[in-house]
Order: C-alpha cells, then sequence, then structure tokens
C-alpha cells in the first residue's frame, strides 16, 4: 500500500507495512536511498496512519534531504581499472586484466583484480559479484555463529540466504532464515555484527517495539553508532 503527504512543495510517498498486533506504536522509517517505510499495527486507521507522517514530515524531509546529499556526487560503476571498490570496510582499487588464463577475481595487497578473456565491464561485474557472494557466504557463517551465541534464545544457529536487496541490508522470515544482502560483506565486521544481532533479535521480537530495542541495546550497547555508520556507507557501498 502506497500513500502521499505534502510537505512544502514536495510530494513524499512512502508504503504501509503492518506489523503483529503486539506492536502498538506506528514507526517510520527513511531508509539510506530515499524510500519511506511505515510500520504500524494490524487494525491501524489508514487515515490515522497518514496522520502520524504529517506530524513527522519536517524529519521526514530533512533525512531526505540528507539523503540526495550523500548521493549527489556519486558516480554510476564503469568496472574499469582505477575504481574504488570496497571489502570489509576497506577501499580497494580495482584492476581489470585482459588475458587468456582462466576467470576470476583475486584480492591482492590493497587491489582487487579481475582477469577475464577480453575486457568488457559487464563481465567484470559478473565476476565480482560472484565473488562477493562466495565472500559473503564464508563471512556471514562465521559472523552469525558467533553472534548467536550471545542470543539465548536461539536454539540453534539459523540458517541464511543471500539475497541482493535495493533498500535493506537483511530481514527474517517466519520460519527463521536471515535473509542477508551480499553487499554487506562491503561494510566492516562492526556494521555487519550489527545487521545481523538487529535479525537475530527479531526472532525473539517480531516488531520494532520498545521490547525489541530494549532487547538489542542491551547486547549492542552502540548499535546506533554502527547504524549511522552504515546509513553513511549505504549509498556508496549498494552502488552498482
Amino acid at each position: 500500500m502506497r500513500r502521499f503527504i505534502t510537505y512544502g512543495e514536495e510530494r513524499i510517498g512512502f508504503s504501509i507495512r503492518r506489523a503483529p498486533r503486539a506492536s502498538r506504536r506506528v514507526a517510520i522509517h527513511v531508509e539510506p536511498d530515499g524510500t519511506v517505510r511505515v510500520d504500524a499495527p494490524e487494525d491501524a486507521d489508514a487515515a490515522a496512519i497518514t496522520a502520524a507522517v504529517r506530524r513527522r514530515a519536517r524529519w521526514i524531509w530533512q533525512c531526505l534531504q540528507g539523503c540526495r546529499d550523500r548521493t549527489r556526487h556519486l558516480m554510476p560503476r564503469q568496472y574499469v581499472s582505477g575504481e574504488s571498490h570496497h571489502y570489509l570496510g576497506k577501499r580497494y582499487v580495482l584492476k581489470v586484466i585482459a588475458g587468456s588464463g582462466a576467470e576470476g577475481v583475486k584480492l591482492l595487497g590493497g587491489r582487487l583484480e579481475v582477469t577475464l578473456r577480453q575486457r568488457d565491464p559487464a563481465r567484470v561485474r559478473a565476476l565480482l559479484e560472484a565473488w562477493y557472494r562466495r565472500r559473503a557466504t564464508d563471512v556471514f557463517a562465521r559472523r552469525i555463529a558467533a553472534q548467536a551465541g550471545r542470543a539465548p534464545w536461539l536454539r540453534t544457529v539459523p540458517g541464511f540466504r543471500l539475497l541482493a536487496m535495493r533498500t535493506q541490508w537483511g530481514s527474517c522470515s517466519p520460519k527463521g532464515e536471515l535473509l542477508l544482502n551480499p553487499f554487506l560483506v562491503k561494510a566492516p565486521g562492526p556494521c555487519i555484527d550489527y545487521v545481523i544481532l538487529h535479525e537475530l533479535c527479531h526472532l525473539k521480537e517480531h516488531n520494532h517495539s520498545p521490547r525489541f530495542y530494549r532487547l538489542l541495546g542491551g547486547l549492542l550497547p552502540d548499535w546506533q553508532q554502527r547504524k549511522s555508520e552504515l546509513d553513511e556507507r549505504a549509498e556508496q557501498l549498494l552502488n552498482r
């Protein structure tokens, strides 16, 4: 369900996601790419939800301005030598090597070397994204196991799948499976742990209620700092 409000000369669109009955409040989220999402109780009237969004219109507009400022100078990637790419919070220079050897990606010193038969940006992108997915599978498995040990409500370490998402770093299914954005592996380790622990907390508290944030804060007191760092880097890390 998509609705709109007007603030000054700007028309702001937002989507509504119905939360379980345990949630009694409307929570507004402005994603790093400028998407506005509203979590609302299942029985909340649409007009009441829109009124709640209007009351926060100035804050939403300020967040949207921040998103635009961060992306103003962001250029689409060309997948050519000299570009900067990220892995676990560090910046690496891309080097594209055309030759007759086997295609692949290697992390060497401060470089990400992509070897392929002929220079083709689309093929470079495909090889890089496959490499990120392989790295993400290994990194996330280890970090989920470590963070699950801090969550006493878990009986087993939950499984996970990789899903490239445009506006989210992670989510969890009703069956207890984590969905993680493979490009989260570009972020610093503490930010990855924040996303994982956030989703693990949702396996106990299935909404963004005060109980959820008390649970998260008890396990990760600096979660807001980690989230802010991830939000600041989001456009850069998700730029494809």
